[in-house]
């Protein structure tokens, strides 16, 4: 059944991709209709806040959007035919520059061999098929007198004014039917836009009318926000591409400066296409090399300036695209439309990647062409523990820690992590090797962090990483784990001041101790030492030779709390172990309440209960007496608080 829908799907893509394509005469203007309808909305819902009534602003605006249009087009059409017309005069310096190369000592032997290369392959063309047995040319036979060539001239009649007047009008119909279509659909989308999106929301088939509809709404605004500044942006980066060649001195500087605005709507690539024709022209027309090293500056100054400048600043760092999403639609729709499909490719792959963002049915176009991370940043973690590799969960997480503490991380990242582990554990899908794999992992990531400060860098050194930065808006700023003291061991009461006053104790699972192994370390850095025994000391035989020596505080640690009177009996051996210890119960199954969790505790006859990994440190550097601004001011350990 799966492979008959795999194979539905393939015929009904394969059906979209020809529809697309040999109907491009028709959808290549509907495509330009819906994304002009876009830019034109906000202008339309400015008039009608002024009160004009809805059918004169949409028939207003469109009128004067295509003006604009027209009057572009015929600018570039009068550049063109100057261009066309001065090219001729360029041949010369074009000569002597070929001319200068080929006088150098690296050009002259490149130039002559593919000079010599191109003749011979001219002289091959020009023979004859059997230039030995044809007769000559002009000879009659058995004579070897020579008649004179007859000349003959074939005149065709003189065309009508029907058919004058078909020449005339042919080239144009297509264009003239493409605008027609535009404009139609322009004003029929603009007119009836809440019309179309209930029908959109109804083929969705969302559950949720309300929220969809909101989402959908907000959607539409804020791509016609963007196409609206990419629009201004991009044509004001053509006016200073096409000023600026023009005070350089290249002719037709108008032409380029629309090219120049009109290309950069394809990214990475645009304004390297746009260069290319200046840049080339400027070789034609400067006997030296000045003007071509003016143009080159021109486009490196201006591009990054706009790019990396005053784009983040007007509308954010990214369309919301991925770079192999660019790539790859620039060429699906190159592909399938030609130049037009350039330039629409983004702003059309745009417009997919919202729908698969608000629409749940069409949630991977999101996933394969957005630049949101496809799996959450507890996925993530989750896959590098089961793959081995902690090194690129520890750089991700260095990266998180520009913005948020480590205690932030190992509760709304790494815990949540381990929560997607136990979930597989309890449904048997890792087996003890895998188990063991994430144990080893963790602890070795943990290790990798041992000298990063449980607080914030400056915001100067904000991350630029796309998955650690989705963990950072992910994650609330929590002030508790944002705050949390340091504190000196000098300075520690002395029933404290042991090796390792803290004990961190798995409950029942090898996860379990991974995240009694992250407890342990953020303990450590906090001034409390910390060390970590197995689930396997809380039985009954090993329970009694546990080194308890200078504990003053024990964490039991709980992912799963499915046995309560596992965590009874395990307290109950501790206490007797140590009867003076104070015992916290770190039982962090997901979803679970405060209120389950006191009933937990009580059920287990533990003397406190921690929500988090954060909270847990809080209840130890609690329990010492050193809490308030006292303890701040006593237990300051190297913190950026400290270093000021």
């Amino acid at each position: 059944m799966a492979l008959l829908g795999a194979v539905a799907t393939a015929i009904l893509t394969v059906i979209i991709i020809a529809m697309l394509y040999f109907g491009r005469d028709i959808f290549v203007p509907v495509a330009l209709a819906i994304l002009l309808s876009f830019v034109l909305a906000p202008l339309v819902g400015i008039l009608q806040r002024i009160h004009v009534p809805r059918g004169l602003a949409v028939v207003s605006v469109v009128v004067a959007a295509f003006m604009l249009i027209f009057a572009i087009g015929s600018l570039l059409a009068a550049q063109l035919t100057q261009l066309a017309g001065d090219l001729p005069r360029y041949q010369s310096t074009i000569s002597e520059k070929i001319q200068s190369f080929r006088d150098t000592r690296a050009g002259r032997g490149t130039l002559e061999r593919a000079s010599d290369m191109l003749k011979d392959l001219g002289k091959e063309l020009d023979k004859p098929k059997d230039a030995a047995s044809a007769p000559k040319i002009g000879t009659i036979a058995g004579s070897n007198a020579f008649a004179p060539p007859v000349p003959v001239e074939v005149r065709q009649p003189d065309p009508g004014a029907l058919e004058s007047l078909r020449t005339l009008i042919s080239p144009l119909i297509h264009p003239l039917a493409t605008t027609g279509i535009i404009i139609i659909f322009v004003i029929f989308i603009l007119i009836q836009r809440e019309d179309l999106r209930n029908r959109f929301i109804r083929l969705a088939g969302s559950s949720d009318l309300q929220r969809t509809t909101a989402a959908l709404d907000d959607a539409a605004s804020r791509l016609s926000r963007l196409f609206l500044t990419q629009l201004v942006l991009n044509g004001g980066f053509g006016v200073v591409i096409g000023t600026g060649l023009w005070f350089i001195g290249i002719p037709s500087a108008i032409l380029w400066g629309i090219l120049a605005a009109a290309l950069r709507f394809v990214p990475y690539v645009g304004a390297v296409i746009a260069a290319a024709f200046p840049l080339a022209l400027a070789v034609a027309v400067d006997p030296g090399w000045s003007m071509l090293l003016w143009t080159l500056a021109l486009f490196f100054v201006v591009e990054p300036l706009v790019g990396h400048v005053i784009e983040p600043m007007v509308y954010g760092h990214s369309t919301g695209l991925s770079p192999i999403a660019v790539v790859a639609s620039a060429t699906f729709w190159t592909a399938l439309w030609g130049p037009i499909g350039l330039v629409l490719a983004t702003p059309l792959t745009v417009c997919l990647v919202v729908l698969g963002r608000h629409v749940e049915r069409l949630e991977f176009l999101d996933v394969m062409f957005g630049d949101r991370p496809a799996l959450s940043p507890p996925e993530i973690f989750y896959q590098r523990m089961l793959a081995g590799d902690p090194t690129e969960a520890a750089e991700k997480a260095e990266e998180f820690l520009k913005e948020r503490s480590l205690a932030s991380y190992y509760d709304e990242v790494a815990l949540k992590g381990l929560q997607l582990a136990q979930a597989d554990a309890e449904r048997d899908a890792l087996d003890q090797e895998r188990l063991t794999k994430i144990r080893d992992a963790v602890s070795e990531f943990t290790s990798d962090l041992s000298d990063q400060d449980d607080r914030p860098l400056a915001k100067s050194n904000s991350t630029s990483d796309a998955e650690a930065w989705s963990a950072v808006e992910a994650v609330a700023e929590n002030a508790v784990n944002e705050r949390l003291p340091y504190l000196r061991r000098e300075t520690l009461p002395l029933d404290w001041q042991g090796e390792h006053p803290v004990l961190c104790v798995a409950g029942r699972s090898l996860i379990d101790e991974a995240a009694a192994i992250m407890l342990a370390q953020l303990s450590t850095e906090h001034g409390l030492a910390a060390r970590v025994e197995g689930p396997e000391s809380l039985s009954t035989t090993n329970v009694f030779r546990l080194d308890t020596t200078g504990v003053s505080m024990i964490c039991l640690v709980y992912l799963d709390a499915r046995s309560a009177a596992h965590m009874r009996y395990s307290v109950r051996r501790l206490r007797r172990k140590l009867p003076k210890a104070t015992i916290i119960l770190g039982c962090w199954v997901k979803d679970i309440d405060a209120a389950a969790l006191e009933l937990l505790r009580e059920s287990a006859k533990a003397d406190l209960v921690a929500t988090s990994i954060g909270e847990a440190v809080r209840l130890c550097i609690e329990a010492t007496g050193l809490t308030g601004s006292a303890g701040e001011a006593l237990g300051l350990k190297n913190s950026p608080t400290a270093a000021a």
